[in-house]
């Protein structure tokens, strides 16, 4: 599970990992549009898909919570695109 680059098409690159090494991966730059997914854990991060297979659950049980914002990258920094006002 990941954010990614959006355009004409709703997944595109680059992948927006939640994890990494600071300064490493694919250069941010203006224009560019992204999707942020990052997903919170009362416990451990590992998931398993739902029994139904349309979902995911952590493996623990624990209380857990995924959403998405998306951002723009304009001349004067970032936008939040799906910011409630």
């Amino acid at each position: 599970m990941c954010g990614h680059g959006i355009g004409k098409e709703l997944h595109e690159e680059p992948k927006i990992l939640n994890y990494g090494k600071r300064h490493s991966g694919e250069e941010i730059k203006e224009g560019m549009v992204f999707c942020l997914e990052p997903m919170v854990t009362m416990g451990d991060w590992k998931i398993k898909r739902t029994k139904n297979g349309f979902g995911y659950e952590t493996q623990d049980g624990s209380l857990s919570a995924h959403f998405e914002h998306m951002v723009a990258v304009t001349k004067n920094g970032c936008q939040i695109l799906t910011e409630l006002k």
